[in-house]
Parts: structure tokens; C-alpha cells; sequence
């Protein structure tokens, strides 16, 4: 808990301890411990002197915001309408059948979360995901083999 305590204190002295600092407060957590931990959204709470409901639910609203602990690899896959016209379905089946899990899921290893998240702003190179903070557009099932292929042999 000292842990949360100090990030929370170190960031809120970059940012600020009013309100509007929230945001970045909590992107600050999760560069730092990949997910809000309810310890986390409590500290900051008591920093800002806003209500943990309040937290939780500006947390809970945004789906970059993860109140649960995900892979150190958050794929996030772009759920437009546009993205499934343009073959969404297939990219995903091909990353569940390598990644051994379903959408919503994480990997045994805790390497990998596979995520749909509402648009991402490129639906006009749809289908599109975002693996962290590295986006990929005009997938196909032979692209994200590449994509996802670098990932397990280089980023380890």
C-alpha cells in the first residue's frame, strides 16, 4: 500500500490534486502497474478528496482505464461497424487461435489480454488494433500472424 501511496503522492504533484487531474492521475497508475487497483483508486480518492465512487466510476466508464489486472500486452481490437465490414471477425479468430483465448480473456502467462474496445479512431484503415500504445491498421488474418509472431519472439 506505501507503494500506491507514493506514486499516487508523486503523481498528483506532477499533475495537480484537484479534480481535473484525475485523468491523468490514473493513466499514470496504469503506465505504471497496468490496472487501477481498488488500493489505488481508494489512495487517490483520499489525494484529490473526491469520493472512491466517483473514481471507480470514471474508471469503469473509460475502457482504457482497467479496474482489473490484464496482460503485460493489452491487444485491444477496434468493435466499429466499419472495422467488421471490413473483416474484423476473421483477424480475431486468427489472434484467439494463437493466443489460445477468447475475447475478454487473458493468456495463462499473463503476456496477453485480447480486448474489443469501441472505435479507436481509424476506422478508415479498419480493421484496426492497438497492441498497448502501438497501432496496427488494414489487418488480416496473415498480418496479425506477423504482428502477433514479432510480439512472442521479440518483446520478451
Amino acid at each position: 500500500m506505501a507503494e500506491v501511496k507514493e506514486l499516487v503522492k508523486e503523481l498528483s504533484g506532477k499533475y495537480g490534486n484537484k479534480r481535473e487531474s484525475l485523468i491523468p492521475i490514473l493513466q499514470g497508475i496504469i503506465d505504471r502497474n497496468y490496472y487501477l487497483s481498488k488500493e489505488a483508486m481508494l489512495e487517490v480518492a483520499r489525494e484529490l478528496d473526491v469520493s472512491a465512487a466517483e473514481i471507480y466510476g470514471t474508471a469503469s466508464f473509460y475502457s482504457f482505464l482497467d479496474t482489473e489486472a490484464k496482460g503485460k500486452y493489452k491487444i485491444r481490437v477496434c468493435k466499429s461497424i466499419t472495422c467488421d465490414m471490413k473483416g474484423k471477425n476473421s483477424v480475431v479468430a486468427t489472434m484467439e487461435g494463437m493466443l489460445k483465448i477468447k475475447v475478454g480473456e487473458t493468456t495463462q502467462d499473463e503476456r496477453f489480454s485480447l480486448l474489443e474496445t469501441n472505435c479507436i479512431g481509424l476506422c478508415d484503415e479498419g480493421p484496426a488494433m492497438l497492441i498497448n500504445d502501438e497501432c496496427f491498421t488494414k489487418l488480416t488474418p496473415e498480418k496479425v500472424r506477423t504482428i502477433l509472431g514479432d510480439y512472442v519472439r521479440n518483446k520478451f
